[in-house]
């Protein structure tokens, strides 16, 4: 079951929040948004929790905006409510609690300014509703942006890390440009201050198609803003490291808005790149349309995308953008040392044209650290640095030519047959 309130109640709540024009009890309102998530804490993680206009009276001054009940065998599964709240904040309530009993909750405070939610503050608890870490979003100006890790009492630092920063200064290396396009890049590191494509100012190319900024900083936050998955950095490190000449042009990809990815297309031909590496995909056609269309445009250009972990047949199961039909674009997917596709690796005799060894690969994340990392994702780093170091030595190579010179480097693979179009390159590096 779900239930939301109507948008002409949410906008009225909203209005009468920021007014301070609130139901009784406003004298007991917290003043901080550390205040709000630890009353929610108490007057939610009741037993039975609170719900509908109950939930609303359990906040001083707060007003109901939506709810969402899941229902279970057991009766309530999961909640999900928002509450607008005095002074223009917004509460963000998640309670899980599979057969009855609360297993998880989560409250977080939003600033809103006009049409826009900023995230601040987010507490995480268990059963016993006592908040066991926390994290906040602190926009520190001169475009940085860091996301604090908290202990439980919401206000004692364990560490910070980056989500947004300025561009580096730093020289562009002049070699062949790389578009990558991935969660991002963690582009302050010094491993990549001399190793971005700049303009004629200097200025370091590229650009964040999710939040349609200048700044596209390595996090995927579609698990939400204080959960960012960090993909790109560890990809851009495989490339940085096996083509030292390449000038990299870092996208952030437009998971809000997929049609967002023909203009990354098309703003990458502009800018002089050459390869296209995007390491990602999804099963909605749909969401792939502008970019196949803006990649037939550019013949120039050469995509190298990756056919997915799923550990299936992408021609029988599709994933796209492997499976489009598309003379410069090259699908790979990931192998051990010996030829034998990786566990876990797409496939598909028609659709993935390759496979590399990329499991293990060493990677440098986005705090700098340096690990290991595997899977088609990485295969796509490793055939853009290779083309990247072919390239280097003509720079005048039409895209089929290069196509033709990558895959005269495959050889049928000893143990696995059938599970690529091409081959299997053993030693991209040998090149």
């Amino acid at each position: 079951m779900v239930r939301l309130l109507s948008s002409a109640i949410a906008a009225i709540a909203i209005i009468l929040a920021a007014s301070g024009t609130t139901p009784a009890r406003a004298q007991e309102r917290p003043e901080t948004p550390e205040g709000w998530l630890r009353l929610a804490g108490e007057a939610l993680c009741a037993s039975p929790a609170p719900l509908g206009l109950e939930a609303e009276r359990a906040l001083p001054g707060a007003w109901l905006l939506s709810e969402e009940i899941a229902e279970g065998a057991q009766g309530v599964a999961a909640v999900e409510q928002r509450f607008a709240l005095p002074g223009g904040g917004e509460l963000q309530i998640q309670r899980a609690q599979p057969g009855g009993q609360l297993r998880r909750f989560t409250a977080a405070y939003y600033r809103i300014e006009g049409a826009e939610a900023f995230p601040l503050l987010q507490g995480i608890a268990g059963a016993d509703c006592r908040y066991g870490s926390g994290r906040r979003i602190l926009r520190e100006g001169e475009g940085r942006i860091s996301l604090q890790q908290l202990e439980g009492d919401l206000e004692t630092l364990r560490w910070s890390e980056t989500l947004e920063a300025p561009w580096p200064e730093g020289q562009d290396p002049g070699g062949p440009r790389v578009a990558l396009v991935d969660s991002g890049l963690a582009y302050d590191l010094p491993l990549y201050r001399d190793r971005l494509a700049r303009g004629p100012e200097g200025e370091p190319l590229g650009y964040d198609y999710w939040d349609m900024d200048p700044w596209p900083y390595d996090g995927d936050v579609s698990r939400g803003p204080f959960l960012p998955i960090r993909h790109g950095t560890a990809v851009a490190s495989v490339l940085a490291r096996e083509a030292p000449s390449a000038a990299l042009i870092p996208y952030r990809y437009p998971r809000p808005d997929m049609t967002r990815l023909g203009e990354a297309v098309a703003r990458a031909a502009a800018s002089g790149a050459r390869i296209l590496a995007m390491p990602l995909g999804s099963r909605k056609a749909e969401d792939w349309i502008a970019f196949a269309e803006a990649l037939a445009a550019h013949p120039e250009l050469l995509a190298i995308v990756s056919a997915g972990n799923d550990g299936r047949n992408i021609d029988d199961e599709p994933l796209w953008p492997g499976v489009l039909e598309l003379p410069n674009m090259i699908v790979v997917t990931s192998s051990d040392g010996f030829g034998r596709l990786a566990p876990g690796s797409n496939w598909g005799p028609e659709s993935v044209d390759l496979m590399l060894p990329a499991e293990n690969v060493p990677v440098v994340d986005f705090r700098g650290a340096s690990g290991s990392a595997s899977g088609s994702s990485y295969a796509v780093p490793r055939l853009a640095a290779l083309a990247v170091r072919i390239l280097a030595e003509n720079l005048e190579l039409a895209t089929t030519e290069l196509i033709a010179e990558i895959f005269s480097l495959a050889t049928p693979s000893p143990y696995q047959e059938g599970a690529v179009a091409v081959g299997w390159i053993p030693d991209p590096l040998a090149r």
